[in-house]
């Protein structure tokens, strides 16, 4: 019954604008919010105001969904040619280039109005998260670097969240910074090494294709360095034993990936993008067990 009404929710008269937002795979605002819930529990002492609790988990639903509308647009001509996303609205004529510009600017000023309930410098570093969002999708044709670009975007929220609970940003929130850039650098890597060989054919740039054979021994030598940034963390900010256990998890949950990823299947390296879920979740975990436990 509830998958049926789904379906029907996504192929009705609103199917185009939600598939458009990417509300049909929620994977990527559990990615957002895993690292922005992080930085607010840290901030907080474990317990952070319900207020900034709904204002940023409403505001990376907001922005998760603005950042898929841009990258739909600025992919517009792109994404028919990709066996993965040539069903996408725009590719698919279901929706024009004007209504989806028309969408991400509705979708940025919610977003707005959300972090105008928060303190004068959340909402400065606000303008810098917004510019990041609004210029990822078109780093892909000339850089093969977009997913630094996207790890910088999609970390962003952390030191504004820093910035709601205290009034400011500490070294902690920078940390944290660095070491979620680089595991948006591992995920967003593994999603496009499952789109390599069409995004060769269209002239798409990604790690992916600059690591090219490398790709393995690159990640996991990114992956080692997440797990010893959350190591390093623990003993500088969260000296607590279950913030070293979920590091430990962690590090069994990504050398899973590694294996998933060994034969570059493309369906396997989906997968493996779709697994970072669980370590988003072990790394919160180990925040609240450090909070509530000590």
């Amino acid at each position: 019954m509830e998958f049926r009404l789904t379906a029907r929710i996504f192929e009705g008269p609103a199917g185009p604008w939600l598939r458009l937002m990417r509300f049909d795979r929620p994977i990527g605002i559990a990615l957002l919010l895993w690292p922005t819930w992080w930085a607010l529990f840290l901030a907080g002492g474990g317990r952070p105001s319900v207020k900034n609790l709904v204002v940023f988990t409403l505001g990376v639903i907001v922005m998760r969904a603005a950042g898929c509308v841009i990258n739909d647009y600025a992919d517009r001509d792109l994404d028919p040619h990709v066996g993965r996303t040539r069903a996408r609205p725009l590719a698919a004529g279901e929706l024009t280039a004007r209504q989806a510009l028309n969408l991400f600017f509705a979708l940025m000023a919610a977003a707005f109005g959300l972090v105008l309930l928060t303190t004068p410098l959340t909402v400065l570093l606000a303008f810098f998260g917004a510019l990041l969002a609004g210029t990822y999708p078109f780093f892909k044709r000339f850089t093969h670097l977009p997913q630094i670009v996207l790890g910088a975007a999609f970390s962003w929220a952390i030191p504004m969240a820093f910035a709601a609970e205290l009034g400011r940003v500490p070294e902690a929130a920078w940390w944290l910074y660095l070491i979620n850039l680089l595991w948006v650098v591992v995920y967003d890597t593994e999603y496009a090494m499952a789109d390599r060989e069409d995004d060769l054919k269209v002239g798409v740039k990604s790690t992916a294709i600059l690591f090219g054979r490398y790709d393995l021994p690159i990640l996991a030598g990114l992956m080692g360095l997440i797990v010893a940034g959350l190591g390093l963390f623990g003993l500088r900010f969260l000296p607590h034993p279950a913030w070293f256990a979920a590091v430990v998890i962690v590090f069994g949950l990504l050398q899973v990936q590694l294996f998933r990823l060994r034969n570059r299947d493309p369906k396997a390296c989906f997968d493996a993008f779709l697994s970072n879920h669980w370590v988003g979740f072990t790394v919160w975990m180990g925040v609240m067990g450090a909070m509530w436990l000590r």
